[in-house]
C-alpha cells in the first residue's frame, strides 16, 4: 500500500516524505525501488517513538499523511500482543498527538481493517462446495456493521480506528479511516499469514517450477470469503476521498472489491490451476483463531460520497499478480 501510494505521489509531481523503519520484509526492496522512481526525503525511523514522529510532522506539516504503518497480522498479535499494540495504537496516537499539536490542518487517512467487526460468528451463512455464503447480505457489510474487537490485532486497529474519529470530532482533526478487506497487488511482498492472494500465487508459481517439494497449507476449510481489491484501486479510493474531504473527513469507509470480486480460498486455487496449468495440492489446519467465514465489503458508502468504485476485476487482479511475481 505504502509504495504505491508513494509511487503515485512522486508520479503527480507532488513533494514526497516516506516515514519507515524497514521493518517489513520486502520493506528494503521496496525503498530501492521507490527511489528509482524519483527524489524524495526518507525519515528511517519508528512509529512507535513519539520523539521520531513529532521530528517530521514538525518539519514537514504535510498537507496529507497517509499513516499505514503497522502491526499487520492476527497471527503475530497472538504471538506477541504487547508490540502489537505499541505499533498500532501507541505509533497511532503519536500520529495524531504530532499533527494536533503541530499541523492541525494535515488531512490524514488511517489503513484500519474489516476485523474491527470481530470473527461475524452471529451472521447466518450456507455452505455451498466452494464458499461460504452471508445469506443476509448478498451487497456485503457496510459501516453499521456493530464494532466487535477480538484478538489483540482486532483490539490495537479498532483503537486507533476509534481514536482518528474521535480526534476529528474533538479536535477537529482531518482524519478518514479505511476499513480495508483484502488488497494485493505489486510491490506487495507476502507471507504465509498476511496478503493472502499473494501467498497462494507464490504457491501456484513453486509448483509450476518445481519448487515445492510438499504440498501447503491452508487454515480451515478453504472455503473462507472475502473481497480483493487491487493495488491501483486502491489508489484511487486514497486520492478520491482526500479530494473530497470535506464531505469524507471524520467518515469511516468499508473498502474492498466489493461483491463482484469476493473470492474463496478454494476459487483462487481453481484460477489459479485454469491459468498456471497446475494441481494445487494442501494439507488442511484447523481454523485460525477469530476468523472470518466471510467479509465482503458494502462499498456504497464510499461511492455515494467521493465516486469510487474498483476497475480492476479479479480475473485480472490476479492475472497482474502473476506477471509482478515472475517479473
Amino acid at each position: 500500500m505504502g509504495s504505491n501510494l508513494a509511487a503515485e505521489v512522486l508520479k503527480r509531481g507532488d513533494e514526497l516524505f516516506v516515514f519507515d523503519n524497514l521493518s517489513r520484509e520486502g520493506a528494503y526492496l521496496n525503498l530501492k525501488w521507490l527511489q528509482e522512481q524519483g527524489q524524495f526525503k526518507f525519515y528511517n525511523s519508528d512509529i512507535r517513538s513519539y520523539n521520531d514522529v513529532e521530528k517530521a510532522v514538525r518539519e514537514v506539516k504535510p498537507d496529507v499523511l497517509f499513516h499505514l504503518a503497522g502491526q499487520v497480522a492476527m497471527t503475530t498479535s497472538l504471538d506477541d500482543p504487547r508490540r502489537d499494540f505499541e505499533i498500532n495504537v501507541l505509533g497511532g496516537h503519536n500520529v495524531l498527538e504530532a499533527v494536533r499539536k503541530f499541523s492541525p490542518d494535515t488531512i490524514v487517512t488511517y489503513s484500519s481493517t474489516n476485523k474491527v467487526y470481530g470473527d461475524l460468528e452471529d451472521i447466518t451463512y450456507e455452505e455451498t462446495p466452494t464458499r461460504y455464503v452471508a445469506t443476509d447480505f448478498s451487497k456485503g457489510f457496510d459501516e453499521n456493521l456493530r464494532l466487535n474487537f477480538q484478538s489483540p490485532y482486532g483490539c490495537s486497529k479498532g483503537a486507533t480506528d476509534q481514536y482518528m474519529l474521535d480526534y476529528a470530532r474533538m479536535f477537529g482533526l482531518k482524519t478518514v479511516v479505511f476499513r480495508h478487506s483484502s488488497i494485493f497487488g505489486g510491490r506487495q511482498f507476502s507471507t504465509f499469514d498476511q496478503g493472502w492472494i499473494g501467498w497462494f500465487v507464490k504457491q501456484g508459481l513453486d509448483i509450476k517450477a518445481g519448487r515445492l517439494e510438499k504440498p501447503f497449507t491452508i487454515s480451515g476449510t478453504g472455503k473462507q470469503v472475502r473481497d480483493v481489491l487491487f493495488a491501483s484501486d486502491l489508489v484511487s479510493c486514497y486520492f478520491s476521498a482526500i479530494n473530497a474531504i470535506s464531505t469524507t473527513a471524520g467518515q469511516a469507509y468499508n473498502i474492498g472489491g466489493g461483491a463482484e470480486n469476493s473470492l474463496s480460498l478454494l476459487e483462487l486455487f481453481g484460477m489459479l490451476e485454469t491459468t498456471l496449468g497446475v494441481e494445487m495440492n494442501y494439507v488442511k489446519l484447523p481454523v485460525r483463531q477469530s476468523d472470518q467465514k466471510v467479509f465482503i465489503a458494502d462499498i456504497a458508502k464510499a461511492k455515494e460520497h467521493f465516486a469510487w468504485q474498483p476497475e480492476v476485476n479479479k480475473a485480472q487482479g490476479i492475472k497482474n499478480m502473476i506477471s509482478w511475481m515472475n517479473s
